[in-house]
């Protein structure tokens, strides 16, 4: 009976497109006491910082909260209800830019990948998140509607903005999440991030198969991991910026294009 009324149900989709929070539905429950869903999206997060995706548990929120677990589903109807929720949160901590009509676009979205690397960095637990919910939540929503605003601003056409956001924001995930997953593993090792590099380094100098590798990590600069990883992400950003700025000028070159190649005013090619 019960796994037909489960094979009965759509596929779940978001807690953002389901007709309400659990709360809504448990009209014969009585709310318990000192809880609401602001407060259990707080301490999700928390445990989510301190310990991760993979030990996060409603059982273990509830201990967090003192409250039974039944308490906590009387807000939330699933654990990915709840890992929605908490995704959406942390993206409310980034920083949009404002709407000066005189703003450069290019310092807006190197304050929004900026930001999105920080937010990454600062919640590991995001990264394998994204795509597996479909996050369209109102903070998600809010900073995709800024980056698109900034991107429409450059002057690309239609066609070419979505794919020029993915180049940006597609670049900073990978970025931020190398970069999370190593902090990760020189907290877990029980050294400092400059150390373990240091350790790595005088494994692997003096090997000719590294020799190239290290020559040009020699060349890139800084004395601190954080310096060196900071000019690595400006470096890649600009590249991106100018890919940007240049099929901007592209298409601009072919819309001014008559059907012979020339211009449309009849000019020379």
């Amino acid at each position: 009976m019960a796994a037909g009324r489960r094979a009965s149900r759509p596929p779940r989709t978001s807690v953002w497109l389901e007709d309400g929070p659990a709360s809504r539905r448990r009209t014969g429950a009585e709310q318990p006491d000192g809880l609401d869903r602001d407060r259990i999206v707080a301490a999700s997060v928390r445990l989510l910082d301190a310990d991760g995706l993979a030990k996060f548990s409603m059982r273990r929120l509830a201990a967090e909260l003192g409250v039974t677990a039944m308490s906590v589903y009387w807000y939330v109807e699933t654990k990915d209800d709840l890992l929605e929720l908490a995704l959406d949160a942390v993206l409310g901590e980034i920083a949009l830019p404002g709407e000066a009509p005189d703003a450069d676009w290019r310092d807006q979205l190197r304050q929004l990948a900026a930001e999105y690397r920080r937010m990454l960095v600062g919640h590991p637990w995001v990264s394998p998140m994204l795509g597996r919910y479909l996050n369209v939540g109102p903070r998600a929503m809010e900073f995709a509607n800024a980056a698109r605003r900034v991107v429409e601003r450059a002057g690309l056409p239609g066609p070419l903005i979505t794919g020029a956001l993915a180049a940006v924001f597609q670049f900073v995930y990978g970025f931020g999440t190398v970069e999370a997953n190593w902090n990760s593993r020189c907290r877990a090792a029980g050294v400092g991030s400059d150390e373990y590099f240091r350790q790595v380094f005088a494994r692997v100098r003096g090997r000719d198969e590294y020799a190239a590798s290290l020559d040009l990590m020699e060349q890139r600069g800084g004395d601190t991991v954080d310096e060196m990883r900071q000019r690595d992400f400006d470096t890649a950003l600009e590249c991106v910026i100018a890919g940007i700025e240049a099929m901007r000028g592209r298409a601009a070159g072919d819309a001014g294009a008559g059907p012979d190649g020339g211009s449309a005013a009849g000019g020379a090619p």
